[in-house]
């Protein structure tokens, strides 16, 4: 077949299909209206410590200044889902830890790079002599402002990009190119109605209105962006979890039409998606890297993972293996680690000193388990 840009995104769609993507859709560099949301949540400071977001000057909103020369932007969408999991059920015991969904596996930014490279190949060995940039969730990129451009959903209440036929389980790549491809219909239409569930189940009342979310109180936020102390005032509205939160995922429902993935990659690692708190709090800062290579749970630290873990365990029953766990902790050499497992302690009615003593009778030195 001879492929010229007119009939070139009907074969585009196959390839990616092939390459493992559900959808496709191809935009205009346009944002739209997402440039002035975007400033306006910056302005009022809810983006928290992501100073990231407000680096770049116009790039993560104008394509054309982050690559110039940009015409188009291909957006796919990859679902993540491996298996019609209860993700309810670990949530409903405190004494498990709650990963969210998107982290079970290896990380998704190198698989979908790689498959987004691939489709670039091929477009370009079809119609040669432009240019084009893959981007997953990697630079100032607004992604789903993007994608719904392309015409794959519509940005829910709850900010998430939202497709009537796949819920919102999904990850987001793009291709910048300089090809003008002919452009798919933006997706205009908002299908959430009157639906609130989003905004009334999170746990943390990250949602002040509709399509805002105010990132210093959202649990995402706080497990993986925040380097530092959790708001005390938070952590008991945190529950179980640990990395991450899909709560105005799995309440919304549109995601009873989410997709399964095939992708091996995605498939739960280590039994991440059902194992107990006190577990992981144990785990060795050895037993940390390995079990979590290629996991986008490295991008909080071993650190930060005791931290989180911690304040799981100060809202867990109080049994003995989430005591002994905590008390093995307290007298961890990081102060961040320390303040967490003191408060978690306090919870259960229990003294650091009388923690830390326990651990010198027991074992005749003053010492924190690895």
């Amino acid at each position: 077949m001879t492929h010229t840009l007119d009939n070139l995104p009907a074969t585009i769609r196959e390839w990616a299909r092939e390459l493992g993507f559900a959808d496709v859709g191809i935009t205009l560099p346009d944002t739209g209206q997402h440039a002035d949301h975007l400033k306006r949540w910056l302005a009022e400071g809810l983006h928290g410590e992501m100073g990231y977001m407000a680096d770049h000057g116009d790039k993560r909103y104008t394509p054309q200044s982050l690559v110039p020369g940009t015409a188009r932007v291909i957006s796919v969408r990859m679902d993540y889902l491996t298996a019609p999991d209860s993700p309810g059920d670990v949530l409903a015991n405190p004494e498990k830890a709650y990963i969210s969904r998107y982290t079970l596996g290896r990380d998704y930014h190198k698989l979908i790079r790689k498959r987004l490279a691939a489709l670039a190949k091929r477009i370009d060995a079809a119609v040669a002599g432009f240019d084009y940039r893959a981007f997953v969730d990697s630079a100032p990129v607004l992604e789903r402002a993007l994608g719904q451009q392309a015409g794959l959903g519509w940005q829910g209440k709850n900010t998430m990009l939202l497709n009537r036929k796949a819920g919102s389980f999904f990850f987001l790549g793009e291709i910048f190119t300089s090809a003008p491809l002919p452009v798919d219909t933006p997706y205009d239409k908002d299908h959430c109605g009157r639906c609130h569930a989003c905004l009334d189940l999170c746990p943390t009342n990250a949602f002040p209105e509709p399509y805002r979310l105010d990132a210093r109180r959202c649990i995402s936020y706080l497990t993986i962006e925040l380097k530092g102390s959790i708001p005390e005032e938070l952590r008991p509205l945190m529950g179980n979890r640990v990395f991450g939160c899909d709560d105005c995922q799995l309440v919304c429902p549109w995601n009873r039409f989410s997709k399964v993935s095939e992708e091996d990659d995605f498939r739960p690692r280590h039994q991440l998606d059902n194992t107990e708190l006190a577990t992981l709090f144990l785990w060795s800062e050895e037993a940390f890297l390995k079990r979590t290579e290629g996991s986008a749970i490295r991008r909080t630290g071993y650190e930060g993972w005791l931290r989180n873990l911690a304040v799981g365990l100060g809202n867990a029953p109080s049994t003995i293996p989430v005591i002994e766990a905590l008390k093995c902790r307290a007298n961890h050499p990081s102060a961040l680690v320390r303040e967490h497992v003191h408060w978690a302690l306090a919870r259960h009615g229990i003294t650091p000193e009388a923690a830390v003593r326990q651990n010198q009778d027991d074992s005749g030195v003053d010492s924190d388990a690895n």
